[in-house]
């Protein structure tokens, strides 16, 4: 297994082509699949992030009984790229995920669960009269 550091670059130059595609950047939804999707609104991009993560969740049933795990990799390609497009058309970025998942980073993920049932709670009693 390899880390790449600088796998980010490949991230934000992602980014800056679907940032192309957006229609007030000429995006042509007759030419491009990206502004397409973003032409048809969050119902279209929403579907397909649901379509590619459970083909994410089948490839890896198959790997874990011997199937190829090359096309787990596909499949999460194509999830990170719908989700991509998503955090486009909401005015987020690669850097912004990558910045939470920073800021989580050292913390356990057993305390950030039980830290947010808490402050869920906490808002909870805080809204009942």
């Amino acid at each position: 297994m390899s880390f790449e550091v600088d796998s980010t670059d490949a991230l934000a130059r992602l980014a800056a082509v679907i940032e192309t595609r957006k229609a007030c950047n000429g995006g042509d939804p007759a030419t491009s699949y990206v502004a397409l999707l973003l032409h048809k609104g969050p119902d279209a991009f929403l579907k397909k992030i649901g379509e590619e993560a459970t083909e994410v969740v089948m490839a890896a049933k198959d790997a874990d009984h011997g199937g190829d795990k090359a096309k787990l990799v596909g499949e999460v390609a194509d999830l990170w790229f719908h989700s991509m497009i998503a955090l486009a058309h909401y005015g987020l970025a690669p850097k912004d995920v990558i910045a939470e998942l920073e800021r989580r980073e050292g913390t356990s993920g057993i305390e950030e669960k039980a830290l947010r049932k808490a402050q869920a709670r906490n808002g909870d009693a805080a809204n009942k009269p």
